[in-house]
């Protein structure tokens, strides 16, 4: 029988220095593991690493593009952050952005001869309340049945994706559209402005940077940020303090709809133009990993939302000069999240050397059971 030489073991208290070192070794160990996989598959790591990481942003119009995959990140990742500071685990920011895209939509196509760019403000708002509406099933579930948030908004993301092939096949249909799967393009009115007319970026950045603000203000300054910080860290301890946790429960919930549902609106009305099948590459999923990756820090959520945006940039870049599956996104994606829980692990434990380690042959063991 074999024993590894090494073995974990529980630290006195959390380690504050590898707290700031795990996102940056879970980083070089994906750039390893990355160069690694391009080798396997043919290329020249560092050649592939330079074309998945710093090609797409060797100019101002790449760092635009960025822009443009930061703000939905941004803003489900803020809305998740609030969430998970709460132990509340919400995985469904990718059903929320959805709704909020299509009842923006729809909101949008209400709209087609509009000439005044006030029809915006319903439109977003349309979209916020489509995202919180389908939080708040999640929160009803929640707080009258004691469901699984985890389970639920799962769930909750299918039904979505299956509302949103309904409807551009159905009632928000293009009648005009030779029978494609979409809806009609929105008027100039109903879109974002631009922030400059040879980009595609729009103003869409500016919500995720006012939500960032906005919620670490609420959750470091008020007294509705600090319930939500005592549920999170004992919930025992909040009832008896009085707290009133299904409220909180259903104001965290709604506000995380909420931004998701403004950022699929903004989706929508910002750099498709229209609603399609497909209006979300998987935003909502990845906000999970920009939160732990950020270390639910404002700052931390933006250098992360601009890493896991350019994570989507890269894929498309090596997709079309190396030929190699765009799919290469979600491997990045994946593998930086294991590194970082695997290097989280050494927060709360460190690895030691095991003084205990014994060998025993084949023969002792034999004597052993006589």
């Amino acid at each position: 029988m074999f024993k590894l030489p090494l073995k974990l073991e529980k630290r006195p208290s959390d380690s504050s220095t590898m707290s700031l070192l795990s996102p940056l070794l879970a980083i070089v160990l994906t750039l390893i593991c990355g160069g690694i996989l391009f080798w396997l598959l043919g290329h020249p790591p560092l050649d592939a690493l330079y074309t998945f990481f710093i090609s797409p942003l060797s100019d101002l119009y790449g760092w635009a593009e960025l822009g443009i995959k930061v703000a939905p990140l941004l803003l489900c990742a803020t809305g998740l952050m609030m969430c998970f500071k709460a132990k509340i685990w919400n995985i469904g920011a990718e059903g929320q952005f959805i709704m909020g895209g299509l009842g923006g939509s729809w909101a949008a196509l209400q709209f087609l001869d509009a000439q005044s760019s006030w029809v915006l403000l319903p439109i977003l708002c349309t979209g916020m309340l489509s995202g919180m509406a389908w939080a708040a099933i999640t929160a009803f579930l929640k707080t009258h049945f004691k469901a699984n948030e985890i389970l639920t908004t799962i769930m909750l993301n299918y039904i979505a994706v299956n509302a949103l092939l309904w409807a551009v096949h159905g009632p928000l249909k293009d009648p005009q559209g030779f029978n494609f799967p979409e809806s009609a393009l929105f008027v100039d009115a109903t879109l974002l402005p631009l922030i400059h007319e040879d980009f595609r970026l729009n103003i869409s950045i500016f919500f995720g940077l006012f939500a960032v603000v906005a919620v670490w203000t609420l959750m470091s300054r008020t007294w509705v940020g600090y319930q939500i910080q005592v549920l999170g860290e004992d919930a025992k301890a909040a009832r008896y303090a009085g707290f009133k946790e299904n409220s909180l429960i259903w104001f965290t919930l709604l506000t995380c709809g909420a931004l998701a549902g403004l950022a699929g609106v903004s989706e929508v009305t910002g750099p498709i133009g229209q609603l399609i099948p497909s209006i979300s590459p998987g935003y909502g999923y990845t906000a999970i990993i920009v939160v732990f990756l950020g270390r639910m820090n404002p700052v931390g959520l933006v250098f992360a939302s601009m890493l896991l945006a350019l994570t989507y940039m890269g894929g498309e870049m090596v997709q079309m000069e190396m030929a190699l599956p765009k799919s290469l996104t979600g491997l990045f994606q994946g593998m930086l999240l294991f590194f970082l829980l695997a290097c989280d692990l050494l927060i709360s434990y460190k690895v030691v050397l095991n003084t205990h380690v014994t060998r025993q042959s084949p023969s002792a063991n034999i004597q052993a059971s006589e």
